[in-house]
C-alpha cells in the first residue's frame, strides 16, 4: 500500500477541474464524476444547491463521523510561475490551485477510501470561498445523524478545536450634496458621517483587547472600502462603506453588531450584514468552552495532536453551531492558502492520509 503515491494520483486530477470560486462555474458533472467514479461501494448522495454550489455525500456502513472538505478554490492570479490546472510534483511539495486550500485533503479521502474498509462518510462541496454558504447549511438541515464533524482546512496536520468568527458588513450613509465651500452641518457629508463612525469603531475595538479564549486575544476589525463623493469642492451625497470583524468564540457577535451600528449619532441609511460565520465553537462563553473541551476530547480519542486556535475562519463553526462536535484537521499550511503558486509539502500530506487510514480501518470512523 503507498498511500502517498494513490494520494497524488487523485490530487492530479482534482488539481485538473477548475474550480474556481469565483466565477462559481461549477456543476454536477466533472469533478463529481470523478469522485463518484472513485468511491465505489459507498452510498451516494450529489445535491445542487444553485450558484455553484454542489454537495456530495458518500457514505460506507454506519460511521459515527463525517469529514467534510470543499473542492472550490480561490481564482489564480498571473503571478503562477506554472500553470495552475496541473499538479507539478517536485521535491518535497506538490504544486497546484487548490493543492494545499484543500484538494489535497480530498485527494486523501480518496486514496484511504480505496484502500480501507472501514465504516466512513465524506461530505464534498464546492461553496467555502463564496461567502455565501449553502452546502452545509442544506446538510445541516437534514439533520443527518452523525456524533462529529471533521472538517479538512489547512491545519499542519493539528486539531484546531477553535477560531474566530467571520462578519462582514455593508454601511450607506446619506448626506445633501451642496459646494464645499460654505458651512455644513454634521450631517450634510456623508464621508464625513463615514469617517467619524470610522474613527468610533476603532476606538471600540481597542476596548476590546483585553478579551482572550484560548491564546486568541481581542477583536480583529478592517475597515475593506469607503466609496462616494463626486469632487474636493462638492460635498458627498453618498458613502458605501464596508467592514469587517473577526470576534473571539466568547464574544457576543449580535452586540457587537448592535454597537456598530449606533456608533453615530446619524442612523445610518443602511446597515447590513452580508455574511455571518459562527465562531468555533459556537455558544456563550461558559459553553464554547464546555465545546471546545469536548472537541479537544475527541481529537484525543482519535490520536490527533491538538494544535493552537487559529484567526481565520472555517465551516467547522456551521457544524459545531448546529450542535455537532467539531474540529478542524487538514495537511498543509494557511501561509501556502490562495498564493501564487500554492503547494502542499509532500510529509503532511502523507500524515494526513495516515491519520485517515487509521482512523478509518480501525474502526474509530
Amino acid at each position: 500500500m503507498n498511500l502517498l503515491k494513490n494520494t497524488l494520483k487523485h490530487l492530479q486530477a482534482l488539481v485538473a477541474f477548475d474550480t474556481r470560486n469565483p466565477p462559481r462555474a461549477i456543476g454536477t458533472g466533472g469533478i463529481f464524476d470523478y469522485l463518484q467514479h472513485s468511491l465505489s461501494g459507498f452510498a451516494i448522495t450529489l445535491t445542487d444547491h444553485g450558484a455553484g454550489a454542489v454537495s456530495l455525500l458518500a457514505v460506507r456502513g454506519t460511521p459515527r463521523l463525517l469529514f467534510n472538505v470543499h473542492l472550490d478554490t480561490v481564482p489564480d492570479s498571473p503571478h503562477w510561475h506554472s500553470h495552475p490546472f496541473e499538479l507539478d510534483v517536485g521535491g518535497d511539495c506538490a504544486v497546484g490551485l487548490g493543492a494545499c486550500d484543500i484538494k489535497g485533503a480530498a485527494a486523501a479521502m480518496l486514496a484511504v477510501a480505496q484502500y480501507s474498509q472501514g465504516d466512513c462518510a465524506f461530505l464534498f462541496s464546492t461553496d467555502e470561498e463564496a461567502n455565501d454558504a449553502r452546502c452545509i447549511p442544506a446538510f445541516i438541515a437534514r439533520k443527518t445523524a452523525f456524533d462529529a464533524v471533521i472538517v479538512a482546512e489547512p491545519t499542519a496536520c493539528k486539531a484546531v478545536l477553535a477560531h474566530r468568527g467571520n462578519h462582514s458588513v455593508r454601511m450607506r450613509f446619506s448626506g445633501h450634496a451642496g459646494h464645499a465651500s460654505g458651512p455644513q452641518r454634521a450631517r450634510d457629508s456623508a464621508l464625513h458621517q463615514a469617517v467619524r463612525w470610522g474613527a468610533k469603531a476603532l476606538a471600540l475595538v481597542e476596548t476590546q483587547a483585553p478579551q482572550q479564549f484560548a491564546g486568541l486575544t481581542g477583536l480583529r476589525f478592517n475597515i475593506g472600502r469607503i466609496e462616494g463623493g463626486i469632487k474636493a469642492n462638492m460635498i458627498a451625497p453618498e458613502a458605501d462603506l464596508r467592514f469587517g470583524f473577526r470576534p473571539l468564540p466568547s464574544m457576543d457577535h449580535i452586540g457587537l453588531l448592535e454597537a456598530f451600528r449606533t456608533l453615530t449619532d446619524i442612523e445610518p441609511a443602511e446597515f447590513e450584514e452580508t455574511f455571518c460565520g459562527p465562531s468555533l465553537p459556537s455558544g456563550t462563553s461558559k459553553n464554547a468552552e464546555q465545546q471546545r473541551l469536548q472537541a479537544h476530547d475527541l481529537a484525543l480519542a482519535l490520536g490527533l495532536p491538538v494544535g493552537k486556535a487559529v484567526d481565520f475562519w472555517t465551516e467547522a463553526a456551521l457544524f459545531s453551531a448546529a450542535g455537532y462536535v467539531a474540529l478542524v484537521f487538514g495537511p498543509g499550511s494557511i501561509e501556502q492558502a490562495h498564493t501564487a503558486d500554492e503547494w502542499v509539502a509532500l510529509g503532511p500530506l502523507s500524515d494526513y492520509a495516515n491519520h485517515l487510514y487509521r482512523i478509518i480501518d480501525n474502526g474509530c470512523a
